[in-house]
């Protein structure tokens, strides 16, 4: 088999474990690839290096390559999403100070938490911390407020791994980050985590795999092997028994240069709200593979450019850059359980549910939004 070099972008996040595992333990090679995973200091610099063709795949934030796909969000540019790489994984925490003021809210209502919110009086607005604008954080955070009009919010863009220093500093009263960052806040006694963004929509998809659009045209070879070197590290990632390796692999130096203890919150889903307190388990607080969690839902992409204020002809741009098409044509031939359908009512699963696939094994998680709403684009 040919070797295939490839650059691929990341930002050092609990959920860029697909791409560390797919190299680190051989999926890209056993594909024939090469993959070298080139650390970004922010979201900024990696969609630039992106665009301008400095590097030929990337983890992305799920809104940014419908957001550069629709001509905004910086360099306008033609970027499709191959695979979701992960669900949920994300956090809500506020300031120690702030979340005095909240009283005894119990983890995970965000119903309560948008209450207390509402009743927070202060001279200026509340200054919420995000990674990047066009970001799910972003999304979820304007979708969980838009029933409170009157709410004056200030979004700062922070970088993930200095949200922390930003709550330390008292340049941000509240955030919503991506693991391990969260976890960091409460370790060096600064915040208190209140929510995950599961708590706002059960499903959500975090982070892609993406590259330009004409590139996939021509590289539909190395895109295969690509996709099915990541889809065979989420599989291994989501078995319970390899947790603890993939916290290792993740804390190295090279990746996240992390504790195995600010690691193993994301993974196994046990979350410390605050120092010294007990950890909560979150159920699917962040899912790899499980669930169809890499399947590109063309109606996910459609929810997010909806959100990004699209119109109809927005919302059908979107939906062709989540390229379930590549999905079913790279990945039926390694046994991929695949669903019927490229399209669902996002928000209308409150169990676990069977739906028709090619093996006829498929169960969608649970995907309802904290309000009970529904949202069908197809």
């Amino acid at each position: 088999m040919t070797g295939i070099v490839l650059n691929c972008g990341y930002v050092p996040l609990v959920d860029c474990a697909p791409l560390v595992i797919a190299k680190e333990l051989g999926f890209a090679a056993e594909e024939g690839l090469e993959l070298n995973l080139i650390r970004q200091p922010s979201w900024s610099a990696l969609r630039d290096m992106l665009a301008l063709g400095h590097l030929d795949a990337a983890q992305m934030l799920s809104p940014m390559p419908v957001a550069m796909s629709m001509g905004i969000g910086g360099l306008p540019a033609q970027i499709d999403t191959l695979m979701v790489l992960s669900v949920n994984g994300t956090v809500f925490g506020a300031s120690k100070a702030l979340a005095t003021t909240f009283g005894d809210i119990p983890f995970g209502d965000a119903k309560a938490l948008l209450e207390c919110i509402a009743a927070y009086e202060d001279d200026r607005p509340l200054r919420i911390g995000v990674p990047f604008h066009y970001a799910m954080h972003r999304l979820l955070l304007s979708y969980w407020t838009a029933t409170v009009p009157a709410l004056k919010i200030e979004e700062i863009t922070v970088p993930p791994p200095r949200m922390a220093d930003a709550v330390s500093e008292g340049h941000v009263d509240a955030f919503w980050v991506g693991e391990p960052w969260g976890s960091v806040a409460v370790q060096r006694g600064v915040a208190q985590l209140m929510m995950t963004g599961s708590d706002v929509w059960k499903f959500a998809p975090e982070k892609v795999l993406a590259a330009r659009h004409d590139w996939i045209a021509e590289n539909d070879d190395a895109v295969r092997r690509l996709m099915r070197a990541v889809y065979g590290a989420a599989k291994w990632l989501d078995a319970r028994q390899n947790k603890p390796l993939a916290i290792e692999i993740l804390g190295r130096s090279e990746h996240l240069n992390l504790s195995p203890e600010l690691i193993d919150p994301a993974v196994t889903g046990h979350l410390t709200p605050g120092l010294g307190q007990p950890p909560v388990a979150v159920q699917r607080f962040l899912q790899f593979h499980k669930y169809a969690a890499n399947f590109p839902w063309r109606s996910q992409a459609a929810w997010i450019a909806k959100q990004l204020g699209a119109d109809a002809d927005g919302i059908a741009r979107a939906k062709q850059c989540f390229r379930s098409d590549l999905y079913r044509k790279h990945l039926n031939g390694i046994g991929a359980d695949l669903p019927g359908a490229s399209e669902k009512i996002e928000g209308s699963l409150k169990f676990e549910t069977a739906v028709a696939s090619t093996h006829g094994h498929m169960i969608l998680a649970p995907d309802a939004f904290f309000d009970g709403s529904m949202f069908d684009f197809t």
